[in-house]
């Protein structure tokens, strides 16, 4: 038969401590007394404030006229670009204009004798009028600067146009 181990039962460690002797009763000090005096009233530091800041708005508002002035004084344009214009065109086909929508951005080829060109490239379709569309094709007008409507203008006096989406 295996014997069990019991737990033999360990001696209980107390050690004395010192007494320690009761502290003296130590006085507290007597209050302070704080004198009386007026409450102390700050005058006009809001109203100086909003005169800064007042002020600031104003200096912002001129500087901001003066760099208008200036824009307008030399004939800065926006950063888009040249001027554009709008350039009705008439094109061959009257089915392709009719998938044209206005924002689109097309080509305008135009075809002379088995030949093709790029008349303008990558510019807005501004409006595509519903009218009848015939065999001369239907009309789209293109947002376009000014030098390339003069061209528009001459290559369809003269060939077929066609427009490719971008």
């Amino acid at each position: 038969m295996p014997l069990s181990p019991t737990p033999l039962p360990l001696p209980a460690l107390t050690l004395p401590l010192p007494a320690l002797p009761p502290l003296p009763p130590s006085p507290a000090p007597e209050p302070l007394g704080v004198p009386e005096f007026a409450p102390l009233r700050v005058r006009g530091g809001a109203h100086r404030l909003r005169r800064a800041m007042r002020r600031r708005r104003r200096a912002l508002a001129a500087a901001l006229a003066m760099a208008a002035a200036a824009l307008a004084a030399s004939g800065a344009r926006g950063a888009d670009g040249p001027e554009l214009v709008s350039a009705p065109v008439r094109i061959a086909d009257a089915a392709t204009v009719r998938l044209l929508r206005p924002g689109d951005r097309v080509d305008v080829v135009a075809t002379a004798n088995s030949a093709a060109r790029v008349v303008a490239s990558g510019v807005r379709v501004a409006e595509v009028p519903r009218g009848p569309a015939t065999d001369g094709g239907a009309l789209v007008v293109l947002a376009v600067p000014r030098a390339t409507a003069a061209d528009l203008a001459g290559a369809g006096a003269e060939s077929r146009l066609a427009v490719t989406l971008c």
